[in-house]
């Protein structure tokens, strides 16, 4: 009987040390003895009177509530102006009322949820929001409802985070602190009042978090009900951070690698799972975290397909095949086969340049020593002109007899003309100059890499015909097709050189008039190689249809939704990393956490109005000191342990790794890919990563004046004097004083810079310049 004691002490002891978490377990907790029952256990609430904590919980959630919606709604209706990225967003929210195609380099969600808002109160998507400073009340735009849908997901985003803090364990003055650095930042409560995603995106990152903390504390109920509801919602909210931005998969990839160090726990063969029950907890978390939000993902696009069905702005960034399906296209009244011997011209896909040359040459000498062919400038052109104008000639079989003999069809036969087709190799005859399109070894001026692109006489170029053949390649066509105008997307490759005409946005020097270059380049697939014809110059051609053609019958194959998901998907991802042009306002992630740059919104001269995003200064220096400290005196705690000195013990570091260490690794993973993206970036890319910051700071706070101190009452006057701010329960006076005076400092700082979050406006230029504390912060007549 003694044996069997002892080896069933040894077992639970091992299961301690694998998972302190064991504790919270029903059964466990009946093995405790009376003491260990009675002491609180770190991270949890300590046990009040039922009543007296649901009041205190309840009044303080009340006023969390109300100063949120307060301080987003006040003056929501100041500017009656279009502000900042207004001009977008309103924009796509108009589009997507009106049916019309549009793009952008963001998910559909948030600007289908303000449409939805425009929908519901009448608005009809008349005005477009084409300038800063447009008025909505002269145009009769609904803005103050357009603008309720953001304020409210800005102050809801600040109910999520204080139930997270509450759910992870602080006190109800802790919670409230956390709560406080988010209501009265200034940064915060601009984004949320205009016409913008990101607090639809900082809501959605919330509950995400939220959603994952309530499942993870059902870890020992594991497939109930209830474990697989707050699963499952963790999933959807995933899915819907994602659906507004793509910087949603920074929760993502948070919530994963929580995830899979509960997986790699329960993976350990002590915690007494079969494979066959660690299966069911992996399948459980991919079907709910992988398969369900990439489900509600794609549904997004779905809705978003089927509203806009009108041809529209966005049509210029999509292929033809995507195009032709649009109602309205050019692709489906004017896209027609083209002829030998007509002239053309050549649109680059992602420039809108036209294939341009003209009788001014390339200059001997370049600015680095090279040396050019002197040959005829060929560039790329973004206006309609006749220096863009091709003729298209087939191959000469006397001069290159190599190629075979080409059989008319019937159709060719019967219309008496030779269509162009998917794989022919031709000649490019330029009209103006009677010159031939022509490559050779020679360096371009601005990339020596790839190869000079000019045009020859005919005289010379009959001499060097090879040079002179392009092979003329649709992309993802079929062999031997018509390749029609517009709609096709090719390659134009020389037969012998093996290079692709590249167009790029390099701008040549003065002496080639600020036009892109024109080169060819090696590797083929380059997007930038990628041409389409536009306009058709032929007798057959009668305003871009063939006689005898009727394009809106045409039966070409539809694309499915799964390739016009993966087709906007890489464009949007694309385009968004090639965001690169310099901007005024833009900002490096290193100076984010400590406010030193800001952007202007909004500004007027009268009143000395402006609307200026910055973040309140007070709360943000104390958020990223507060983060700071946890890695400061988590290092400090592993090097201690190192040396035998255990200060926190299993509870308390448990408690202090598995909360606060959560919300610092999210923090981090919302602030730090920053570093290494190359398109421009601005603070408002910081501002969820902030949310994450100022709760660890109130958690670690909550750390130092509550949770190491609740059981040193007994300590004499050599205990450190963070250890006497507190007593059981939700802090003593001293812990409440010292919030109260952190909070108040924070307020005071949000009234301080509040003109600039509300474009109140200033009586004096001398009271505008006292908010311009650091010389860095461009404020507007300062």
């Amino acid at each position: 009987m003694a044996d069997e004691k002892l080896r069933k002490r040894k077992s639970e002891k091992a299961l301690e040390k694998i998972d302190q978490s064991s504790l919270d377990k029903p059964d466990k907790a009946e093995k405790l003895d009376k003491s260990e029952k009675t002491k609180p256990k770190y991270g949890d609430q300590v046990k009040r009177p039922r009543n007296a904590t649901e009041t205190m919980w309840g009044i303080s959630f009340f006023i969390v509530c109300v100063l949120s919606f307060a301080t987003r709604f006040w003056r929501l209706s100041e500017p009656a102006k279009v502000v900042f990225d207004e001009v977008h967003f309103g924009k796509f929210a108009s589009y997507y009322l009106r049916g019309t195609y549009f793009f952008d380099v963001h998910p559909p969600l948030g600007k289908l949820m303000i449409a939805a808002a425009g929908y519901l109160v009448g608005y009809d998507g008349h005005f477009l929001f084409e300038n800063i400073n447009d008025d909505y009340i002269e145009n009769k735009v609904p803005y103050i409802s357009l603008r309720m849908l953001p304020a409210s997901c800005g102050a809801l985003t600040i109910v999520f985070a204080f139930l997270t803090l509450k759910e992870i364990g602080l006190s109800i003055p802790g919670a409230l602190f956390g709560a406080a650095l988010l209501i009265f930042d200034n940064s915060l409560v601009t984004q949320s009042r205009l016409i913008l995603l990101d607090s639809m995106l900082m809501l959605f990152a919330l509950m995400s978090t939220f959603s994952y903390i309530k499942f993870y504390k059902l870890r020992h109920r594991e497939f109930t009900p209830l474990w697989w509801t707050w699963l499952s919602a963790t999933g959807v909210c995933l899915a819907l951070t994602l659906g507004v931005k793509m910087v949603g998969l920074f929760i993502i990839s948070a919530v994963g690698v929580a995830t899979l160090v509960d997986l790699w726990r329960l993976l350990d063969i002590q915690r007494g799972l079969t494979l066959r029950q660690f299966t069911r907890h992996f399948a459980a978390r991919a079907l709910c975290l992988i398969f369900l939000p990439l489900g509600i993902y794609l549904s997004f696009f779905y809705v978003h397909f089927a509203i806009l069905k009108k041809s529209g702005p966005g049509d210029a960034f999509m292929s033809p095949a995507f195009q032709a399906e649009l109602i309205g296209s050019d692709l489906r009244s004017r896209s027609s086969a083209i002829p030998y011997s007509a002239n053309v011209t050549f649109k680059h896909r992602d420039l809108s340049a036209f294939l341009h040359s003209h009788a001014d040459r390339y200059p001997r000498t370049y600015d680095d020593g090279r040396i050019s062919s002197e040959g005829q400038q060929v560039t790329g052109y973004p206006h309609r002109d006749l220096n863009n104008h091709w003729e298209i000639i087939p191959v000469d079989l006397e001069l290159n007899p190599s190629f075979p003999t080409y059989e008319l069809s019937a159709e060719e036969k019967e219309r008496n003309v030779r269509y162009l087709r998917n794989g022919d190799h031709v000649r490019l005859r330029h009209i103006r100059t009677n010159t031939f399109l022509v490559t050779h070894d020679v360096a371009s001026s601005l990339m020596s890499t790839h190869m000079e692109i000019t045009t020859l006489p005919q005289v010379t170029a009959d001499a060097r015909y090879n040079e002179t053949l392009w092979k003329v390649e649709v992309i993802d066509g079929e062999k031997d097709a018509k390749v029609l105008s517009r709609r096709h997307h090719l390659r134009v490759i020389n037969y012998q050189h093996r290079v692709a005409i590249h167009c790029h946005k390099g701008i040549l020097p003065d002496w080639g008039f600020g036009q892109h270059e024109v080169n060819g380049n090696k590797n083929q697939h380059e997007s930038y190689n990628t041409w389409f014809f536009d306009e058709i110059m032929h007798e057959r051609i009668v305003n871009g249809t063939e006689i005898g053609e009727e394009p809106e019958k045409r039966d070409d194959k539809k694309l499915s939704f799964v390739q016009k998901f993966l087709e906007l998907q890489g464009l949007m991802i694309s385009h968004n990393a090639g965001l690169t042009k310099p901007h005024p306002y833009s900002s490096t992630p290193i100076t984010w956490p400590f406010v030193l740059r800001g952007i202007s919104f909004w500004e007027t001269k009268e009143g000395l109005k402006q609307i200026y995003l910055l973040g309140n200064p007070l709360t943000w220096w104390t958020s990223i000191i507060g983060t700071m400290m946890y890695v400061a005196m988590w290092i400090l705690d592993r090097i201690l342990l190192r040396r035998g000195l255990d200060d926190f013990g299993f509870a308390v570091r448990r408690w202090w790794d598995r909360s606060i260490g959560f919300l610092f690794v999210t923090w981090a993973l919302h602030w730090l890919p920053h570093f290494l993206m190359g398109r421009m970036l601005f603070l408002h890319h910081y501002l969820l990563a902030y949310i994450f910051s100022a709760m660890t700071a109130a958690a670690v706070l909550e750390f130092i004046g509550r949770i190491v101190g609740e059981d040193t009452a007994h300590l004499g006057p050599s205990t450190p004097a963070s250890k006497w701010l507190t007593s059981r329960g939700h802090g003593g006076p001293f812990y409440w004083l010292f919030l109260s005076v952190l909070s108040a400092v924070s307020i005071w700082g949000f009234w301080w810079f509040s003109p600039l979050s509300y474009g109140s406006g200033f009586a004096t230029q001398a009271d505008l310049r006292a908010r311009k504390w650091l010389s860095s912060w461009d404020l507007q007549h300062a």
